[in-house]
């Protein structure tokens, strides 16, 4: 693959397997970079590279450490803007505070809107994410972003699983646009689980809209977190009939006791991918499935660095 050698890929700490595998696609080297810790904590990053007038790249999720990998982030881009690189990209497969986004009540931040600005202020040209949670929250930048969906890579391994008397299940309200892509997608039916929060991480799925019956269910969102809403309503689609139930999202963020209540839950196959690290644990629970999404990005990443259309790659996976 033909890429001009202009082209710069540097990747943060949070997940260099993925920048790693974005490079093996892409058949170029890892850009060389150190990241040391002072001893009082404070953090500094030293690119070892040439990056003057070369377009540039740097890979970091933001998932926990949350603001340290945040933190790393900004001063990488920062690092960069002083080199003099002609362009750069702030690539995050995973966006932290991204459901922060709003005031549902009052004094409290919009924190992804912050986040935003100093990712600009840093010295981001653009952005190229994943899953923002909201689509709104490309407005939130002042520079261009380019968001891709793990509906891609997810709905692709579904679709090859061939799975008979199917049913889309949405796990809330307000899933059921991605539900109703999966849905067209892989031939399936259509239900929705309507739930009740009972506290900030216990979700009471209470009725389901649709026929689930003697149906093979699959649900899929664009984060598991605490893994409330998907075991709650995977329970209920049991007591109605269902009979394998796999669970798909983009982001498996599998906090506080997520791994162990997808474990009692009865739930045939989780799949994520790996925008964030494989959470320790998850190696041994054997109904979670990991994919890669580094041909996805590693393909937008060329098309970026090519002026080329980014969004005829949906047509691609």
């Amino acid at each position: 693959m033909f890429l001009n050698d202009n082209l710069k890929i540097f990747s943060g700490m949070s997940n260099m397997a993925l920048a790693s595998a974005v490079c093996k696609y892409l058949g170029i080297p890892l850009g060389g970079a150190e990241i040391e810790r002072f001893p009082d904590g404070e953090k500094v990053v030293r690119v070892e590279d040439d990056v003057r007038g070369r377009d540039c790249f740097v890979l970091q999720s933001t998932c926990k450490p949350v603001d340290d990998n945040l933190v790393e982030l900004l001063i990488y881009l920062d690092c960069l803007r002083r080199a003099s690189a002609r362009r750069i990209t702030a690539v995050m497969p995973y966006f932290g505070y991204a459901r922060q986004d709003r005031k549902d009540e009052g004094r409290v931040p919009i924190t992804a809107k912050l986040v935003a600005n100093l990712i600009t202020a840093a010295g981001a040209d653009r952005v190229l994410a994943i899953d923002l949670h909201a689509q709104q929250l490309q407005g939130f930048f002042d520079i261009p972003v380019d968001h891709l969906t793990g509906e891609l890579v997810l709905s692709k391994y579904f679709k090859d699983k061939k799975i008979s008397n199917l049913t889309v299940v949405s796990p809330d309200v307000g899933n059921m646009k991605i539900a109703s892509r999966y849905a067209a997608h892989l031939g399936g039916e259509l239900a929705i689980v309507h739930k009740r929060r009972t506290g900030g991480s216990e979700v009471e799925a209470q009725e389901i809209i649709g026929e689930v019956d003697g149906r093979n269910i699959l649900m899929c969102d664009d984060i598991i977190a605490t893994a409330g809403t998907v075991c709650s309503a995977a329970k209920l689609l049991k007591e109605r009939g269902a009979e394998k139930i796999y669970v798909g999202a983009t982001h498996g963020v599998l906090a506080g006791q997520a791994l162990e209540q997808l474990k009692q839950a009865p739930i045939d196959e989780v799949v994520i991918t790996d925008t964030i690290p494989r959470k320790e644990g998850a190696k041994e629970l054997g109904n979670i499935k990991i994919l890669t999404i580094s041909a996805m990005l590693g393909e937008a990443i060329k098309r970026i660095h090519r002026n080329e259309s980014v969004s005829s790659l949906f047509e691609a996976f």
